[in-house]
């Protein structure tokens, strides 16, 4: 995820730098549909703006790195630019009441079938 105007600045120039944060640790933070959710609740909490990016990682080649991360769990990395012919889909991520974002419902989907309900 990032912010909108990010994203449509990548779209002109072919590719996407990362945010502050991501060049301060020297890769692109990524999440897989199964983390996503809480990454923003954790890291992106009540911040309007945001567009979800729907990656294919089979495109990013050697540059995305599997490791550890929160409790333990594997997260993608991404050592590079994030190429924009990467992603195959860009939804808005609005916030709701309660300032935590609302996700497509293929993400939903995705995330109760990972917690087993």
């Amino acid at each position: 995820m990032c912010r909108a105007e990010e994203w449509s600045a990548a779209e002109r120039a072919g590719s996407y730098p990362g945010s502050s944060q991501d060049a301060a640790d020297g890769f692109i933070h990524f999440s897989t549909a199964a983390q996503i959710v809480e990454s923003a609740a954790k890291h992106r909490k009540g911040q309007a703006g945001l567009v979800l990016l729907t990656v294919r990682a089979d495109r990013l080649g050697p540059a995305l790195k599997w490791e550890p991360s929160r409790g333990g769990q594997l997260f993608p990395h991404l050592y590079g630019a994030l190429p924009v012919g990467a992603v195959v889909a860009v939804d808005p991520l609005p916030l709701g009441p309660d300032g935590r974002h609302r996700f497509p419902q293929t993400v939903a989907d995705d995330t109760r079938s990972n917690d087993g309900n």
